[in-house]
């Protein structure tokens, strides 16, 4: 009986700590004082703005050039001499890579051997119809006197005919290693491997180098990629919410990590029409300038284009908007200074910490810390007890 007795006196004991403990807890939440009051809970506010807000888009993508493409060898054979390499700018129609040309040179010479037989096989067969037909006219003329018979005239006619059938053979052959001639000029020609591409701009970069010299190359092979560094394509992602208010040829502002501070202007060039259906996006290309250089394909690129915006509008820290009662609005600090409703809202715009109220008018303070421990009419301690009015920014 006694150890229950004892027992009993402990946890009454605990009970009663706790109680004085629960009563004394934190001095910032509202609770009775001794004349039945409570005592004031300490807030942190924030004066309700006017001035102007904008919205913003927000995307995030990298960049890539305008326009890239790779230089390839159009025959195959042995890279002997690469003239440019990484990095290195190129001009139009520049020589970039030499293959090894024996063989085609000994090709072309060939070709222009047996075009020189053809043409003298032509000559030969001209020659000998000239004499055909001087041979026809003479027996022609002896035929007229009945010198001749008719049929020395159709062996004259007949010689004269396959005269002419010659050399019009012998033309073909000429045609024919003319050509041969020069194709083997082009195959040569491929042995030299020019930069040429399509665009107004005379300059492009060597981005990547895919062979070195040595390298057995066949036909198609890539040798060097050539980009254009200005302007680039910065390539992002945009939600249907966000889709349907961007326009081609809205500004955009592009930053990287890699370029900090550093904010660059682009445009929005082309809107994608169609959504992925795996991330319900759509690409936008943004058209961004980059005639210093600093910026390079496939940096990280946060784009943000301006959607909305106001002039005038009242303005609140976004850290002051809570969900009080299933309402989303804030605690505003009386007239009196001494107490706090709750005013919902309706809210606009979001910028950077801070959002515009559209409905109701609102004026004064609004709590930005402490607004969880708040219900209305409870009394509070401003940690600057200072009225502000409603403040103008500067625009």
């Amino acid at each position: 009986m006694l150890k229950n007795g004892v027992l009993a006196a402990l946890i009454l004991l605990a009970l009663a700590g706790f109680l004085w403990w629960q009563q004394a807890g934190d001095d910032d939440v509202a609770r009775p004082t001794g004349d039945g009051g409570q005592r004031p809970v300490a807030v942190q506010t924030a004066p309700v703005e006017r001035g102007g807000i904008t919205g913003w888009a927000i995307f995030t993508g990298s960049l890539s050039p305008a326009a890239q493409f790779d230089v390839a060898a159009r025959t195959a054979g042995r890279l002997d001499e690469l003239l440019v390499d990484i990095g290195d700018e190129v001009e139009q129609g520049q020589l970039i890579a030499r293959l090894d040309d024996e063989e085609e040179v000994q090709q072309l010479e060939q070709a222009r051997a047996e075009l020189a037989v053809a043409r003298a096989s032509l000559a030969e067969a001209e020659a000998s119809r000239d004499a055909a037909r001087r041979s026809l006219s003479r027996t022609r003329e002896l035929r007229e006197q009945r010198v001749a018979s008719q049929s020395e005239l159709d062996t004259a006619e007949t010689e004269a005919r396959a005269q002419q059938a010659r050399v019009q053979l012998a033309e073909s052959q000429v045609s024919q290693q003319e050509a041969a001639v020069r194709a083997a000029e082009i195959r040569l020609s491929y042995t030299e491997i020019s930069a040429r591409w399509q665009g107004e701009d005379s300059h492009r970069v060597v981005g990547q180098r895919y062979a070195d010299e040595g390298t057995l190359l066949q036909t198609n092979d890539p040798v060097l990629s050539l980009v254009s560094l200005d302007p680039l394509r910065g390539i992002v992602f945009a939600a249907d919410r966000d889709y349907a208010r961007l326009r081609v040829g809205q500004q955009v502002e592009v930053r990287s990590d890699a370029l900090p501070g550093r904010t660059f202007s682009g445009e929005l060039a082309r809107l994608a029409p169609i959504f992925r259906e795996d991330s319900r996006q759509a690409q936008v290309e943004i058209r961004v300038p980059n005639a210093g250089g600093e910026l390079k394909p496939g940096m990280f690129i946060r784009a943000r284009v301006r959607i909305d915006g106001r002039d005038d509008a009242t303005i609140i820290p976004l850290d002051a908007v809570i969900t009080h009662g299933g309402e989303t609005g804030v605690f505003r600090i009386g007239d009196d200074s001494e107490t706090a409703e709750f005013v919902p809202l309706e809210l606009g715009i979001r910028e950077t910490g801070r959002v515009e109220v559209l409905e109701p008018a609102i004026t004064g303070r609004v709590v930005t810390l402490g607004q969880h421990l708040l219900s209305d009419g409870v009394p509070v301690r401003p940690a600057d007890d200072e009225e502000a009015p409603v403040m103008e920014l500067e625009q």
